[in-house]
């Protein structure tokens, strides 16, 4: 794709963005929770519309809460992607509440904080987490920590899983993948890890020909006398057997 198409998407897709922000501060305190959940879900299919991104939905998401999502982390448009598939409350680093724009679409598509160094400030994320989830929310997290390249994931962290157990939650796994929709082929266009900075992630997306992002959601599982170690094993073994389907 050329430049100039690359360029008058992101101009549409930062539209779209101003959009979401006016949605959010003028909207929302009018609507209903589910209310703002669909309007999460739609502003974030047509952001992916936008950049020429299409989404393929397999399995079946879970339907309502309690429940924990946990997921392979690939790229900033990981989050974006799964709440087009369905609307959640993710778990993200405390400094992404301060970036500009991105912070407040955050924030208010219902986004949990968590001071990562912190141990003090995972122990009360775990206890946010599981109080969400006995409120009906369904809550999503990247065990990973941090993005990989989707071919061999890293090992789960299992502390947040403790949330799922303490608040007597199932935990759906799920599958994220790029890939080219013309030829089927693995997309690194999207990928954020390493060096990768964000612009130039960005750039990368919009210039590479259509993308096809694909979810593969699982089975619902309960820790059955698992330990949070033992569980988080398990799911990333479930999320790989699901990203190679």
């Amino acid at each position: 794709m050329n430049s100039a198409k690359a360029i008058w998407k992101f101009l549409r897709g930062l539209w779209h963005v101003f959009v979401g922000m006016w949605t959010i501060y003028f909207r929302f305190p009018q609507l209903s929770p589910e209310q703002r959940e669909m309007h999460v879900q739609a502003w974030a299919l047509q952001f992916l519309a936008l950049w020429g991104i299409h989404l393929k939905v397999l399995g079946q998401p879970v339907v309502s809460g309690p429940a924990l999502m946990v997921a392979n982390h690939i790229s900033w448009l990981d989050i974006l992607v799964i709440h087009a598939a369905r609307h959640c409350r993710f778990v993200s680093k405390s400094d992404v509440r301060d970036w500009p724009l991105v912070g407040m679409l955050a924030t208010g598509a219902g986004t949990l904080y968590i001071e990562r160094t912190s141990r003090k400030d995972a122990l009360r994320m775990v206890k946010d987490m599981a109080d969400a989830m006995r409120n009906g929310d369904v809550v999503a997290i990247f065990p990973e920590g941090t993005t990989s390249d989707g071919r061999d994931l890293l090992p789960f962290h299992a502390n947040l899983i403790q949330a799922a157990i303490q608040a007597n939650a199932p935990v759906q796994p799920m599958s994220i993948q790029f890939v080219d929709a013309q030829t089927g082929q693995i997309s690194w266009g999207p990928c954020y890890i390493g060096d990768d900075t964000l612009l130039g992630s960005m750039w990368r997306t919009l210039k590479s020909p259509p993308i096809l992002a694909v979810v593969h959601f699982g089975e619902l599982q309960q820790a059955h006398g698992r330990d949070r170690r033992a569980w988080a094993h398990d799911l990333r073994e479930q999320v790989i057997r699901l990203r190679d389907v």
